[in-house]
Order: structure tokens, then sequence, then C-alpha cells
């Protein structure tokens, strides 16, 4: 019976280990590769991490596909994922080294290319950034920041100008009387 409750506690040993694990390599990823992917997601970006998701599975629960193996996997990750929050704001140095820093991308009017290029981002990718917070021209921007969740954030110099991102919901015709 001992034998047996040893092999169900080192399985779940494994399962944490492996899913915090896995937490890791994932952050070191999207690190690595570039933090404008978080809030562009296109098709593709979806579908890789559909398809990411799907690979490290096994690895964080290997042959245990019992609930209680799935439960002892999302709570693993909750945990590091609440303990790493934790340290980010005890230790802003650490926050910093885990998200890195915004980037400028445009200051008064003008592209910083040498920044957008630090941060993988096109000429076209700006440019539809700041149309879409309603600003016509570069020429109009203030301040553009990639900031760390991945999102660019577009100061106008027309301060009475709406530069929020959220899209438009289409208008209802009234019937005309």
């Amino acid at each position: 019976m001992n034998f047996m409750m040893d092999i169900v506690h080192n399985n779940y040993i494994r399962i944490i280990l492996s899913s915090v694990a896995v937490y890791f390599f994932i952050i070191l990823a999207i690190r690595l590769f570039g933090k404008k992917e978080l809030a562009q997601l296109s098709v593709y970006d979806l579908v890789f991490i559909l398809l990411i998701s799907n690979a490290v599975q096994n690895a964080m629960v290997g042959p245990d596909s019992t609930l209680l193996g799935g439960l002892v996997a999302a709570a693993s990750l909750f945990v590091v994922n609440y303990g790493l929050k934790q340290m980010q704001f005890r230790f802003p140095k650490f926050g910093k080294a885990m998200q890195g820093e915004a980037v400028m991308l445009v200051f008064k009017g003008k592209i910083l290319s040498s920044h957008l290029k630090q941060a993988s981002i096109t000429e076209d990718e700006l440019m539809e950034v700041i149309r879409e917070h309603g600003v016509a021209s570069v020429a109009d921007v203030d301040l553009a920041v990639l900031e760390v969740d991945g999102n660019i954030s577009v100061l106008s110099a027309d301060i009475g100008k709406k530069t929020t991102r959220r899209r438009k919901a289409h208008k209802i015709i009234s019937k005309q009387q």
C-alpha cells in the first residue's frame, strides 16, 4: 500500500516539476521571440499557441490524463504565476528582467528607426497601429511606445482626438417615419 502511495506521490511531484519547467520555457521563448506578438495575434499566432499548448500538455502530465493530474498541473501553474507576480511587485528589477522595458517608437512626429528594429516592428505595422488610434499621420504623434505587455500606446498631438484602440460598433439604422 505504501509502495502505491509513493508511486502516486512521485507522479504528482513529476507533474508539478514538469509543469513549472514548461511554464518557464514558454516565458523565456516569449521574451526571446518578441513581446509584440502578445498584443497583435494573427491567425498564424493563434494556431501556433493552440499547437504549443497541445505539444506541451503531455510534457506536463505525461501518461496521467486523470482529472487530478490535470488539476495538479493547473494548480502548480497558478502558484508559480502568483509567485512571479509577487516577486515582480516586490523586486522591480526582477520584474524588468522578466518583462523587459517599454520601447519608444515615435517621438515628436519622428519615427525612431533603430527602436523599431530593436522591437522587430515594421513601419507598416507601426502606421497601422497609429491609424487604429485615429491618428492620420506620424507627424501628429507626440509619442508612440511599445509597452511591456505588447500593446502600442499612441499619444496624439491633437489632444482632443480619441486615441483608444477599440473597434467601432456597427450603427443600428432606425426606421424612418
